[in-house]
């Protein structure tokens, strides 16, 4: 039985909710990194970094590439290193709307919102 393209792409962003994975991700988009290094950044335990990296590698977005006794991950496509930087221009995006009302929040007289600019933000709503 074949899964539907919707319910495939909620798994992979599930496979990417997690801080570590998308930090490793992060840390690997300008080329192979040895995991060490990866260690050094993340600050983890051995044992939690090697779940993670497990769980990326199962997912075929990272590789693994062993040089003598040093193991190097690496993306196993550009894509993600795209999707990474995708997502910081949304999370941007989404920022600055947030500074903006802040700051047309904080000019209302005693920090009243009017409604109309409150509701078209969907800000307290459901």
């Amino acid at each position: 039985m074949q899964v539907p393209l919707y319910q495939a792409k909620a798994e992979f962003f599930r496979m990417l909710g997690h801080p570590v994975r998308i930090r490793v991700l992060e840390l690997l988009q300008h080329g192979p990194v040895p995991v060490r290094d990866l260690l050094a950044d993340i600050e983890i335990e051995p044992s939690s970094l090697s779940q993670q990296l497990a769980v990326l590698r199962r997912s075929g977005i990272v590789v693994s590439i062993r040089e003598g006794s040093t193991v190097r991950y690496a993306l196993a496509g550009g894509d993600v290193a795209e999707l990474l930087r995708a997502a910081r221009r949304i999370l941007t995006e989404l920022l600055v709307g947030q500074n903006e009302l802040l700051a047309e929040l904080r000019q209302t007289e005693g920090g009243r919102a009017d409604p109309a600019v409150v509701s078209t933000t969907g800000i307290g709503h459901p």
